[in-house]
C-alpha cells in the first residue's frame, strides 16, 4: 500500500472512530449531558455528507483539468482493403510545458451505434505545439465508420 494510501485509510478510520464514539457517548436521557443520540447521529451524517460533498468537488476540479477532447481533431476516416477503420489524431499541447496524449477514438455506424474502439497515444508533444498519430481500429468493418472524440486526457 502506498503511502498516500495508508494516510488516506488511516485519516478515514480516525473519521470513522471519532462519529462512532461521538454517537456512542451520547445519551437519549434529557440530564443535560449532552445532546441526545439522533442529534449526534444527525451531525455526523451532515459531516459525512459534507466532506463528500467536498471531495466530490474536487475529483470533478482535478478531472476537468484532465479533459482535453477540444484539443484534439480528427481527420478523415479510411478503410484500407484490410477493413480496419483509421483516422489521422492531431493534439494540441496548450499547457506551457511537454506532455503526453491519450485519446480514445470510438468509431460509429451511420445509426450511432458504436462498432470499434482505437487508442492511441501521442507522446512528448511540445509546449505550445502540436503532433499526429494514427487510430486504427481493431475490427474488419465493411462499411464507412464515423470515428469521434470519446476520451482525451493530457499528462
Amino acid at each position: 500500500m502506498t503511502r498516500a494510501r495508508r494516510r488516506g485509510a488511516a485519516g478515514a478510520a480516525a473519521l470513522t472512530a471519532l462519529l462512532v464514539g461521538g454517537v456512542a457517548g451520547c445519551t437519549d436521557e434529557g440530564n443535560g449531558a449532552g445532546p441526545p443520540a439522533s442529534s449526534a447521529a444527525s451531525r455526523a451524517t451532515e459531516v459525512w455528507e459534507s466532506a463528500t460533498a467536498e471531495a466530490g468537488r474536487g475529483l470533478e476540479e482535478f478531472t476537468r483539468g484532465l479533459d482535453v477532447r477540444d484539443d484534439v481533431s480528427l481527420g478523415a476516416p479510411t478503410v484500407p482493403a484490410d477493413g480496419r477503420a483509421s483516422v489521422e489524431v492531431t493534439v494540441r499541447n496548450t499547457d506551457d510545458s511537454a506532455r503526453s496524449f491519450l485519446v480514445q477514438v470510438d468509431f460509429r455506424d451511420a445509426d450511432g451505434d458504436l462498432v470499434d474502439v482505437a487508442l492511441v497515444t501521442v507522446d512528448d508533444v511540445a509546449a505550445g505545439g502540436s503532433a499526429q498519430a494514427t487510430a486504427r481500429g481493431t475490427h474488419d468493418l465493411s462499411f464507412d465508420a464515423r470515428p469521434e472524440v470519446a476520451r482525451a486526457v493530457r499528462y
